[in-house]
């Protein structure tokens, strides 16, 4: 018996292997849109893209950004700036991509843009800190992809937007993990909703990776703004001990914590894009496939457990704690 289900995983994964290696045809002849390409994932997909010779349709946040990846990239490659919290904004870029890519539609939509502050306990932040993210990673998210649907359905093409392995268990305070989990719910019902038209929805769930969004001074020299800024009984309840430990925690472990090779996320990024058949999630990195993922099944004590005493950041007492 045992060996049959062993033959049969290993059948699966072997059929698996085969579909995943095969590539779309004509990928010279097709558009690809990436939000958030002034660094980090969306700057290297881009340029791994254009040396496939795909056209890239580069959406930057600042028109120095922009510049700066023209200057790394070949003629194919075009930029427009967008900021994807503003209708305005959106609406012109979405012109924008109409005028170049035509009757051929868009093959790719990337929502790579996004933000991770402002960051600390829940308690000491205000309902603005939580729209200001939710604004970018979900609802400016949301709407990019509205305003661009008609074009990808026009080219049966491909929507990729990018979660994080936050998005499947909520490892942080802020409005971080919330929007993740939204851009999870929002790509499982936009893939069922554009399955009957031949577009296909796919989540990238990264781990922890070197980017501007995990830059360390910035991420602690946030969490100390909101701190003082916090009500005094607040401040009172967790205290200036707590304050300390939590900063000196999360420090060495995003110091520790995060890895590089960016191209461990693009290339799933990539992936998505041009294979015939391409996965509904990519996770990318080993922290998230062995040990967030896996722990996002667990009993949620368990969890919590793990993640209260032995995570990466096992966090401080409060002053006044039971």
């Amino acid at each position: 018996m045992w060996l049959y289900l062993a033959a049969l995983v290993g059948l699966y994964y072997l059929v698996r292997w085969h579909r995943e290696r095969q590539v779309v045809s004509h990928l010279q002849d097709k558009y690809v849109f990436i939000t958030g390409c002034g660094s980090g994932f969306g700057n290297l997909l881009a340029r791994q893209l254009d040396m496939r010779g795909m056209r890239v349709l580069a959406a930057c946040r600042t028109e120095k950004a922009a510049m700066q990846l023209k200057a790394q990239t070949s003629d194919r490659l075009e930029t427009v700036t967008l900021d994807v919290t503003k209708t305005d904004s959106i609406t012109a870029a979405t012109q924008w991509v109409k005028e170049r890519v035509g009757d051929r539609g868009l093959w790719g939509l990337v929502n790579n843009a996004g933000i991770s502050l402002p960051f600390g306990r829940i308690e000491w932040l205000t309902k603005e800190d939580f729209m200001t993210i939710l604004d970018v990673n979900l609802l400016g998210m949301i709407e990019v992809t509205l305003s661009l649907l008609p074009l990808v359905r026009k080219a049966r093409g491909r929507v990729v937007n990018v979660s994080s392995i936050a998005g499947r268990m909520a490892v942080t305070g802020g409005g971080y993990s919330i929007s993740k989990f939204g851009v999870e719910a929002f790509s499982d019902s936009l893939r069922r909703e554009l399955a009957p038209f031949g577009v296909k929805v796919a989540i990238i769930e990264p781990g922890v990776f070197k980017t501007n969004m995990t830059n360390t001074e910035r991420i602690l020299l946030n969490i100390q703004e909101v701190w003082n800024r916090a009500r005094p009984e607040i401040k009172e309840t967790y205290g200036e001990k707590y304050l300390a430990s939590y900063l000196k925690l999360l420090s060495k472990s995003l110091r520790k914590a995060c890895k590089e090779n960016l191209s461990e996320v693009t290339d799933c990024m990539e992936h998505a894009l041009t294979a015939c058949h391409p996965r509904t999630r990519y996770s990318a990195g080993w922290d998230a496939k062995l040990f967030y993922l896996p722990m996002s099944y667990m009993p949620t004590f368990l969890g919590d457990a793990i993640l209260t005493w032995v995570g990466p950041v096992s966090l401080p007492r409060p002053a006044k704690d039971l």
